[in-house]
């Protein structure tokens, strides 16, 4: 499966794409919102310009009652603020409503996490509430709120 934005191309991880992943998950400025995954193969690579910059992931609820899609991602921070993030989570999303058929996508950053609230934003999706003490930081151990976003199949730019 190969995927193609208007910038980007989502691709599944390959071998050597580990090593590069670890690394971006370590960057401070990723790290502050992600922990380190337990591995990759369930990610997308994204790819920009020929490099791996980061990786993409998406899970599937199929319960016929409760069908959705949710998303995360992250991207090395020097190719953060240039439209990267917005064009892989629009990508993923467009796949995911029109070739897996979903109806609903979901997404949950953490409430403070300000530029990723943009980006999901700027694909369409839609703030449902905060979801208090939602996830704990790797780092502090602390829980932090989430922010519950949803974007529904005919809202999708």
């Amino acid at each position: 499966m190969e995927l193609r934005g208007d910038k980007v191309v989502l691709r599944p991880v390959a071998d050597g794409d580990g090593e590069i992943l670890e690394r971006v998950v370590r960057e401070p400025e990723v790290a502050e919102w992600w922990s380190p995954p337990d591995g990759y193969e369930r990610m997308l690579a994204v790819v920009f310009e020929g490099e791996v910059i980061g990786a993409v992931q998406f899970n599937e609820e199929n319960d016929p009652e409760f069908r959705h899609a949710g998303i995360d991602i992250f991207l090395t921070a020097r190719h953060h603020g240039k439209g990267l993030g917005t064009d892989t989570v629009r990508t993923l999303a467009r796949w995911l409503v029109r070739e897996r058929g979903h109806h609903r996508l979901a997404i949950d950053p953490a409430a403070a996490n300000s530029a990723a609230i943009r980006c999901y934003g700027k694909v369409g999706f839609k703030p449902v509430g905060v979801m208090r003490a939602y996830w704990r930081n790797h780092r502090t151990g602390v829980w932090q709120d989430g922010l519950l976003m949803d974007l529904l199949a005919d809202e999708l730019a």
